[in-house]
């Protein structure tokens, strides 16, 4: 029986167990029907509700109206940026995000306009790695059953275009950078979807062929197994090419000041570019910090497998109460430095208005019933965890320096929220905020002297730590 053969086996049986009927005294019985149906009283404010709720979307019954008055667009702190970018339908938030921290940087230390770095060119290697990742991490796992956690796992997630900030460091400080003119979008990298699925596939065939070398012939099939994933990899490359194009060796870049006037004419490699106007250690300068009340604070913790490069790191973060990351940020801030932030971004958001407020919605006085879990609940039982990374770019601090609410850039376009801009209150950043990004300058040195620690290493499909997208 080939591997594929047994997968499809191990598949099938897990259906049949699936179909066993389960011990009946758990069911819905009449009698738990009968209290059910009469827990409704059905009187009339209970039909007007059911009438707007069937006629109407949740939310826009839910709006509390009180919530539009209570938040401004006054912030007391504010980092400048110039042009709001926009992701289109793919998963690259993660991207955006950490490239338009390094852009900001960039216009206001040369004085430049609107500028934004080629998200198609760090895709493209970003694809390219997390197929090798995939193939090596088969590989290296061939001697598993394959029924194995680690096994599923892998071939459930062979590939995205979600990630976090070590995609960053991973592969903008490999591949370095070019303008965004230098190779621009094309359909596949505004909407990712279809090109990914084919991706995908192609990978899930060569892993599995990859596995069935080595039940063939064992630690002995090293050769085939490293031909096979070379084979494959030539696929994926060709099918990149063909969507997103061929990343430029070398370019010819003019820079302009803010009022269009040339300032320069060089020729550069994506590394030079990268070099002359970030040149930043991507690894070694930041530290990712998490707010995760399920579990110890002041402690270092490593996500296995979690990285975009083989040759890369994984993630790595210190879980901090948010009182400690609040502290960090405003300093940040104060120093016109945004910073990479990750949030559950679409609980409690008007995007009409482009705020985050837990006062948004008034889901319990509509339905009359109640959501009491608090963010650690949350989190345990799947219901909240990091969607959507953003950039940190204001805040608002009232006279004792307390901050009152937040502003986010955001990389769904101008028109989207807030003049592209997200506003979150400092309430709803306490129960939706799950990670930052911070420059070691501004870390206390009792906080730094915690990447010291040797860290916790947690499973790849821990639930709190799926792609940003």
């Amino acid at each position: 029986m080939t591997i594929r053969h047994t997968v499809l086996a191990a598949l099938l049986l897990a259906a049949s167990t699936c179909a066993v009927a389960q011990d009946g005294s758990g069911g819905l019985t009449p009698q738990l029907l009968s209290e059910l149906k009469a827990s409704f009283k059905g009187e009339a404010s209970d039909i007007a509700l059911m009438n707007a709720l069937c006629n109407n979307p949740i939310n826009k019954l839910a709006l509390s109206h009180e919530s539009l008055a209570n938040i401004d667009t006054h912030f007391s702190n504010r980092v400048t940026s110039k042009g709001i970018t926009d992701q289109k339908r793919s998963g690259r938030c993660w991207m955006f995000t950490g490239m338009n921290v390094m852009r900001a940087d960039m216009i206001r230390q040369h004085g430049l306009g609107a500028f934004e770095f080629s998200q198609a060119y760090t895709f493209f290697w970003d694809q390219l790695e997390k197929s090798n990742l995939f193939l090596q991490n088969v590989i290296n796992t061939a001697g598993l059953a394959d029924d194995d956690q680690t096994v599923q796992w892998l071939f459930r997630n062979p590939i995205s275009d979600g990630g976090q900030f070590t995609g960053i460091s991973d592969i903008i400080g490999k591949y370095g950078l070019v303008p965004k003119e230098i190779m621009p979008e094309t359909v596949s990298s505004n909407d990712t979807q279809a090109m990914a699925t084919l991706i995908a596939r192609r990978l899930r065939e060569g892993g599995l062929d990859i596995r069935a070398a080595y039940a063939d012939d064992g630690k002995r099939a090293a050769k085939a197994m490293t031909d096979i994933k070379v084979a494959t990899l030539k696929d994926i490359y060709r099918i990149l090419v063909l969507n997103i194009g061929q990343p430029p060796t070398e370019f010819t870049w003019t820079m302009y000041d803010a009022s269009g006037k040339p300032l320069s004419t060089k020729v550069y490699t994506p590394e030079s570019f990268f070099a002359e106007y970030v040149g930043d250690d991507l690894t070694g300068n930041y530290v990712m910090f998490m707010n995760d009340p399920t579990r110890e604070y002041y402690r270092r913790y490593e996500i296995d497998m979690d990285r975009h490069a083989y040759d890369g790191y994984n993630w790595t973060y210190i879980n901090l109460p948010m009182d400690d990351i609040k502290a960090m940020a405003i300093a940040s801030i104060k120093d016109s430095t945004m910073m990479y932030m990750s949030c559950d971004v679409g609980k409690y958001l008007n995007i009409d208005r482009g705020t985050n407020d837990v006062r948004n919605y008034d889901y319990e006085s509509l339905l009359g019933v109640e959501f009491g879990m608090d963010k650690r609940e949350r989190i345990m039982s799947f219901d909240s965890g990091s969607t959507h990374a953003m950039t940190l770019v204001g805040v608002d601090l009232d006279s004792e320096g307390k901050p009152k609410k937040w502003l986010v850039e955001n990389s769904w376009g101008a028109a989207s929220g807030f003049e592209g801009h997200l506003i979150m209150t400092d309430q709803w950043l306490d129960e939706y905020l799950f990670r930052l990004v911070v420059n070691k300058k501004y870390i206390p040195q009792d906080i730094l002297k915690l990447t010291g620690l040797d860290p916790i290493k947690l499973p790849a499909w821990d639930p709190m730590f799926k792609d940003e997208e």
